[in-house]
């Protein structure tokens, strides 16, 4: 995995830069917005980089260009475009925590402090008038918009570099993802809000609609088609990135839930149980609660979504999901779509080393600890 691990370091190189540029923008119109340049580039750093990783791939896989040894040179053929789409991407998805830390009250994300947390904190210590978790709430808005826009010039800047054809091709990838993950966000907080207002026989369905819309489209579909487009892709091989991507990212979003109720918070960077908290509708939670006795699925709904839970009553939640055979379930369709994924391209029309590297990836993101 050299090729990528390289390939991380381009696009943090890139983001760096990008943000040093607009940091002395910020600061030219007045000094106050290095602080919001601060928490920017926090969002920012370092991360595991797998929209970026995917982007890169799904272009590499139609485009064949490059060996590892290709990305040390200074400017291979079309390798600046999308280390510049990659940037894009992972732009676009700091703008998406800032704004998802907001609507999940989420007071930690990656370990440190949420963007709204510390507007919030910074508006307590100054002593400033007015009530400081609105401002919080407010500035780390604002912050998400500033990075939502600059995820844009980014992308530009990459489609200026290649064909008009592969430009407007990449754009459209990137614009319906947009617009799927916007749905997507909508239909969780409403199934958290609505979830009671639906016939129980629905549930699973909805859950698996929130995975399908929120995440999985977002996190590997989407930066596929996009690399893909931008290199020039016919349909078939579109289609057979798509194929891939799709329940990849529902393998992905599933391994997260789990990480959500069971993950180490010394690890994921996120309180122990925090879904729970959130009272995150999730596919574990559909699975579990028809095989759940009634007095202990009442308890469940009773619980979830309180941001008082203590530890004894997470883990009360986490003994009552293994216990009814949800997580099993979970595990279970974690690997039967990463069999599907594995499977759709075993044998696509794509350049051979680019389906070893996806395959590999695919193990990646789903085994993973945070």
């Amino acid at each position: 995995m050299a090729e990528s691990t390289r390939l991380v370091d381009l696009i943090q190189l890139r983001i760096d830069g990008f943000l040093a540029d607009r940091r002395a923008e910020l600061t030219a119109i007045a000094p106050e917005l290095d602080e919001v340049m601060t928490l920017a580039s926090s969002y920012l750093l370092g991360g595991k980089r797998f929209r970026g990783l995917f982007c890169y791939w799904g272009w590499q896989s139609v485009a064949g260009l490059l060996d590892a040894r290709d990305l040390d040179s200074s400017e291979p053929s079309g390798l600046s475009a999308i280390v510049e789409a990659a940037a894009a991407l992972e732009v676009f998805h700091a703008a998406a925590l800032v704004h998802d830390d907001i609507m999940d009250k989420s007071d930690t994300r990656r370990g440190a402090p949420s963007a709204h947390r510390l507007f919030e904190r910074m508006h307590g210590d100054a002593g400033w008038h007015g009530d400081a978790r609105t401002y919080g709430t407010s500035a780390a808005l604002l912050l998400g918009d500033l990075l939502l826009g600059w995820s844009d010039e980014l992308f530009d800047r990459a489609g200026a570099a290649l064909s008009p054809e592969a430009a407007r091709s990449g754009r459209a990838e990137f614009v319906r993802m947009r617009t799927e993950v916007t749905a997507g966000q909508y239909l969780d907080i409403l199934e958290e809000n609505a979830w009671a207002s639906y016939p129980e026989s629905t549930a699973l369905s909805r859950a698996h609609r929130v995975i399908v819309y929120k995440s999985a489209k977002y996190t590997a579909e989407a930066p596929l088609a996009i690399g893909a487009a931008l290199g020039g892709a016919d349909d078939a091989q579109l289609t057979a990135l798509r194929s891939f991507g799709l329940p990849l990212g529902v393998a992905y979003q599933l391994r997260d839930d789990l990480l959500g109720v069971f993950g180490d918070p010394a690890v994921t960077g996120k309180p122990a149980g925090d879904d729970l908290r959130e009272g995150k509708r999730t596919v574990l939670i559909a699975l579990a609660r028809p095989r759940l006795p009634g007095p202990v699925r009442n308890l469940l709904d009773e619980l979830l979504g309180d941001p008082a839970l203590d530890a004894e009553q997470v883990q009360m939640i986490r003994t009552a999901l293994v216990d009814c055979g949800a997580v099993d379930e979970v595990e279970r369709i974690i690997a039967h779509n990463v069999t599907l994924a594995t499977d759709a391209i075993r044998d696509a029309p794509l350049t051979a080393s680019s389906r070893e590297q996806l395959i590999q990836l695919a193990q990646t993101v789903t085994r993973r600890a945070s």
